[in-house]
């Protein structure tokens, strides 16, 4: 609805129906990036604060993941995050980013900058079909 309001009244100005669209459907789809952004501020809090529990079975993340993200995170160090969104990747990063201390507010950014970015993405693939 908001995407909506947003489109009728921008889209006299906007060149072409490509970019209409796309603001429409990223204020459509802000929410799904918010809910994204704040379940991996969830890993980075395990991290931070609950990682003398990863021999849990309820813990998030195996020990083999954990190993390969802190070996890629040490390697590319906090700009890693921005493949936060990447499947069974991108929640062993946001872990590992807790356990070493990033600030929250740098995770924060590189994060939703990353989703953001994917999402971006995909509403240009399906603008092209």
């Amino acid at each position: 609805m908001v995407g909506a309001a947003i489109h009728e009244a921008y889209a006299p100005t906007m060149p072409g129906r490509t970019l209409g669209y796309m603001v429409n459907l990223i204020a459509e789809d802000s929410g799904h990036n918010s809910g994204n952004t704040l379940g991996a501020v969830v890993n980075w809090a395990l991290g931070r604060f609950f990682i003398r529990f990863r021999d849990h079975r309820w813990f998030p993340v195996k020990e083999a993941e954990l190993e390969r993200a802190t070996n890629g995170f040490n390697r590319y160090g906090s700009w890693s995050l921005l493949l936060a969104w990447v499947p069974v990747v991108g929640d062993p990063l946001t872990l590992v980013a807790g356990i070493l201390r990033v600030p929250l507010m740098t995770f924060l950014v590189l994060v939703a900058i990353g989703k953001t970015v994917r999402y971006a993405a995909v509403i240009g693939i399906i603008d092209l079909f």
